[in-house]
């Protein structure tokens, strides 16, 4: 596998982690499982309702391999091992002081993500093109077209990720 689709995995798990950061895991949806975007969405959640966010300082993703590639039930799935290094510490959203976890200096963390993507679609043509209007669209754009402001579904023409371990 290329280094533009590792690239790309390691971009997914860097706005996952952006997302929880800032609370809004809307920025990531069309990137995610529906089972991965509700379990997100509920870790939001309790930090909202803890009125604290999580942060990840010096946030870098240190190594990145492809560990397996398959084709089952007309879905490609493929799993990545991403090693990250980051600051992962609460702060109080009121204070902003620290609540807990660390803060100064990173910890490294060895994170196991599959992606799935529909074999069937055709990817050379329209992967990255606004369904309602055609426009281009940037790899991380945000799930909504920036011309006619409509959403785009990338569910079964990109890799989503379905699932995503810490180990």
């Amino acid at each position: 596998m290329n280094n533009d689709l590792t690239g790309k995995f390691s971009n997914v798990y860097i706005m996952l982690l952006y997302a929880i950061m800032t609370n809004d895991i809307e920025r990531v949806k069309h990137f995610l499982s529906d089972e991965m975007y509700l379990k997100y969405k509920n870790i939001i959640d309790e930090h909202i309702r803890n009125n604290e966010t999580e942060m990840f300082d010096e946030l870098n993703v240190y190594r990145i391999d492809i560990e397996s590639s398959e084709i089952k039930d007309n879905f490609e799935y493929v799993t990545v091992k991403i090693i990250s290094r980051y600051m992962d510490y609460f702060i109080d959203n009121d204070t902003k002081k620290k609540k807990r976890g660390i803060d100064s200096y990173r910890i490294e963390k060895t994170n196991i993500l599959v992606f799935k993507r529909s074999v069937s679609f055709n990817y050379e043509k329209n992967i990255h093109t606004c369904e309602n209007c055609g426009a281009n669209l940037d790899i991380n754009f945000s799930g909504v077209c920036p011309y006619c402001n409509q959403s785009t579904d990338l569910k079964y023409k990109e890799y989503i990720l379905i699932d995503l371990k810490t180990l």
